[in-house]
């Protein structure tokens, strides 16, 4: 960039405040973008921590409360919001945050990115609600001068559905200064009310249908036929949590099972995981997933979408059917009792998350993808 020549000013938006995979994907975006050339400003359509920790990193953040898509009430403030900070093209997170600013922006004339973390439509649900949410995203994947996919499998759906053009893979990154297996963490066992000698099993996702708890808590139930030397760790929140404790109660087996709430220091959590557990019913790329690779832990996880293009069967960790209770209970059984198995999956996820997932190399795409089209 020419010096002194003004800086680009980007207006990244995300649906929540909450802290999952695409708001620290956002994170890491705003931190590491060369502020020289860009001025990332932030807009989240509720409060929460990652909020919190934009401020703290002096990134101007904005807050207009909305929980629902294609929200028109949001109109004005979206857009005074965008003439006020003289944004100059607008980086969408997610179907629902591209909903809520797409009206604004085009009012504007502004070039709109959108970053699919995932589609919103999945095989999962009912045919009506399903077509929906296609056709909604065929309406904003047109109206994108860019969509970028976070895995090729999504990238694959959106051009077979509805012939998406313009569209990009890149791919969610990891920060491997912060999840690295060799630093020094907290001892924060007790906390997590670890039996010693067990060896543990971590579930830390939002407790949502798209995880499936459900199959995991039944794969539980069989796992506890064999052995209670396993320990399972339910971390995060979600509005499955009480119907996932309440099964766990009908099940009997909550003496397996400790469930613990929304945790940010997500590092110290998995230090003390023997196997990371995913039992995704779908996926964009999942970056807890990627996060427990790079802490070098055995991987248990669906073959969905990207998840299935980060693992591969037996070599860097196992995929398990979706929904196959019997053989989730399976594998888990097995990396147990078979700790070189573990440990060999172990490192091998953590080699192939460092080769392929660099923080930096993703946030230059980004900012490649936000020149070409400011210039064009």
């Amino acid at each position: 960039m020419v010096k002194n020549q003004p800086k680009i000013k980007v207006l990244e938006t995300i649906r929540q405040g909450k802290v999952g995979g695409g708001e620290s994907h956002v994170l890491d975006l705003v931190k590491n973008i060369d502020k020289s050339q860009f001025e990332p400003i932030v807009l989240s359509f509720t409060d929460g921590p990652m909020v919190d920790t934009l401020k703290k990193m002096g990134i101007t953040t904005h807050v207009i409360e909305t929980i629902k898509p294609f929200n028109l009430s949001t109109f004005s403030k979206v857009r005074r919001l965008l003439i006020d900070e003289k944004i100059q093209l607008v980086h969408a997170h997610g179907t629902r945050a591209f909903s809520n600013v797409i009206f604004a922006a085009k009012s504007l004339g502004l070039p709109i990115v959108y970053t699919v973390h995932g589609w919103s439509f999945h095989q999962d649900q009912k045919t009506f609600e399903r077509i929906l949410r296609e056709t909604s995203e065929n309406f904003l994947t047109r109206n994108a001068e860019l969509t970028i996919c976070v895995s090729h499998s999504n990238r694959k759906d959106g051009i077979n559905r509805f012939n998406m053009k313009r569209s990009m893979v890149i791919n969610l990154v990891i920060d491997f200064n912060k999840f690295n297996p060799d630093n020094t963490f907290p001892d924060i066992s007790s906390e997590l009310q670890l039996e010693k000698g067990k060896t543990i099993v971590g579930f830390l996702v939002r407790m949502t249908k798209q995880k499936d708890p459900f199959t995991l808590i039944r794969a539980i139930a069989e796992v506890k036929k064999q052995t209670d030397q396993i320990q399972f760790l339910f971390v995060g929140d979600g509005d499955l949590k009480e119907e996932a404790i309440q099964l766990a109660k009908d099940l009997g087996v909550m003496d397996l099972i400790k469930f613990h709430p929304f945790r940010s220091d997500v590092p110290n959590v998995l230090n003390n995981f023997d196997i990371y557990v995913l039992p995704s019913l779908w996926e964009g790329l999942p970056l807890g997933l990627l996060e427990a690779m790079a802490m070098k832990k055995a991987i248990v996880a669906t073959p969905v979408d990207g998840t299935k293009e980060a693992i591969s069967n037996e070599e860097n960790g196992i995929l398990v059917p979706c929904k196959d209770t019997k053989t989730l209970a399976e594998a888990i059984i097995r990396l147990h009792n078979d700790k070189d198995l573990r440990n060999k999956l172990a490192n091998s996820a953590q080699e192939s998350v460092r080769q392929n997932f660099e923080i930096i190399r993703m946030v230059r795409q980004n900012e490649a993808a936000y020149l070409d089209i400011l210039n064009a």
